[in-house]
């Protein structure tokens, strides 16, 4: 084994008489520089963005969301609140009631999702953060903070008594409308703040006190659609989930954030395996430099290959060799393209080289796995690459004429 590593070694390190030899070997060690440094900056460029979107999920959801297992409501009494303010790891709760609802103004409709907060809704999440324009609600029951979409379709500002806001909302029961006013449930509502999370949110929410809701939707007092729950980050959320498991069994269906967004994290994991397939395939198409740089050393050193074969070292051991060049070559490559594009990655970082736009650098972050995720891509693509260039050595080649 350590014959073969050590002329390996010569060879790799050494310069060939001929020049095409050596051309052949810096194209390929180049290619795969520039692919491994590419790879780990767009693994690094995705890591960000997804960090990036996900951060406006932290702060308008919550670490945990109850919803009732049956039916779209469910009561909720002083005891349920003494039981639930008894588990460990929970710092802070939100009674909410969510609705679809019309919202018109200047007899233009458009559907939104109204959510119901009460009070503690902000010790939840920091949704008030996201408060572009305006404020957040107060104590008043007929206001509301809307989402930007919103706001742009129906062409309303803030506080603007010019355009009246109201909400309609079906009324419950069975049998045939006969009267069209009577089939909903109206207020007339102002918006006092706009909030800007993100387009899809923008375009679906608007907020009000949960006393709002209730009255439109004829709930009593006590009655909610969901609980909203705010996690001590230093405990463990399966444990508490568990907890309010036991607690209250068979009431609720439990989400985290990331069951609340899955649909996001599958967008968001989707595009980055199809990009690392992709930049995969450019690394496979790079490696076969290796293989014919490989192949040129094995024709250029036949008279050398003769002479160890002379010596009495077996075939075994010169495809060993060429193996073990091949291997190097990638691995020096491989390292050095991963540490320009660590670099790199770094100087976005800290000095935000490029912008999406006028005041929004291109979001990156160095995570360890894409890290190992590009050292093992480039090594096993590498190694089969070698052990296919070094098969083409047989007794025919070595043997001396």
């Amino acid at each position: 084994m350590k014959f073969p590593l050590y002329i390996s070694k010569r060879y790799l390190f050494s310069k060939s008489s001929n020049n095409a030899i050596n051309i052949m070997g810096g194209i390929a060690s180049a290619g795969i520089v520039i692919s491994a440094a590419a790879l780990f900056i767009v693994l690094s460029g995705f890591a960000g963005l997804k960090t990036y979107s996900l951060q406006f999920m932290s702060y308008v959801d919550p670490d945990l969301k109850l919803s009732p297992l049956k039916g779209k409501s469910f009561t909720w009494t002083s005891e349920d609140s003494i039981a639930l303010s008894r588990i460990e790891g929970i710092t802070a709760y939100s009674k909410i009631i969510e609705e679809r609802v019309v919202l018109n103004s200047d007899n233009k409709n458009v559907l939104a999702t109204l959510k119901g907060v009460d009070e503690n809704f902000q010790s939840v999440t920091r949704i008030d953060s996201m408060i572009r324009r305006g404020a957040w609600l107060t104590k008043e029951t007929n206001q509301i903070v809307s989402g930007w979409g919103i706001s742009n379709q129906l062409a309303f500002g803030i506080l603007d008594y010019r355009r009246p806001l109201t909400i309609y909302i079906p009324k419950a029961g069975k049998g045939q409308i006969t009267n069209a006013k009577s089939a909903y449930n109206s207020l007339r509502v102002s918006n006092i703040g706009l909030v800007d999370i993100n387009e899809e949110m923008n375009n679906e929410f608007i907020y009000g006190p949960v006393e709002m809701a209730q009255y439109l939707l004829e709930y009593d007092s006590n009655q909610f659609s969901a609980l909203e729950i705010r996690a001590d980050a230093t405990k463990d959320l399966s444990a508490i989930i568990t907890a309010i498991q036991n607690t209250f069994p068979d009431r609720f269906t439990i989400k985290t954030r990331a069951q609340l967004n899955d649909a996001l994290y599958k967008m968001l994991n989707t595009e980055n395996l199809a990009v690392y397939l992709i930049f995969t395939l450019v690394i496979i198409i790079a490696l076969f430099n290796v293989i014919g740089a490989i192949i040129m050393m094995i024709l250029d050193k036949k008279n050398s290959l003769n002479t160890l074969y002379s010596l009495g070292v077996e075939i075994r051991q010169i495809k060993q060799i060429f193996f073990f060049q091949g291997s190097l070559l990638t691995l020096i490559s491989g390292t050095v393209g991963l540490l320009i594009g660590l670099i790199l990655v770094w100087l976005q970082k800290q000095f935000h080289l490029v912008y999406l736009t006028q005041e929004l650098p291109y979001p990156v972050d160095i995570v360890i796995w894409n890290i190992v995720l590009v050292l093992v891509t480039i090594y096993v693509l590498g190694i089969l690459a070698s052990q296919i260039a070094s098969q083409r050595i047989n007794s025919k080649l070595v043997k001396p004429n």
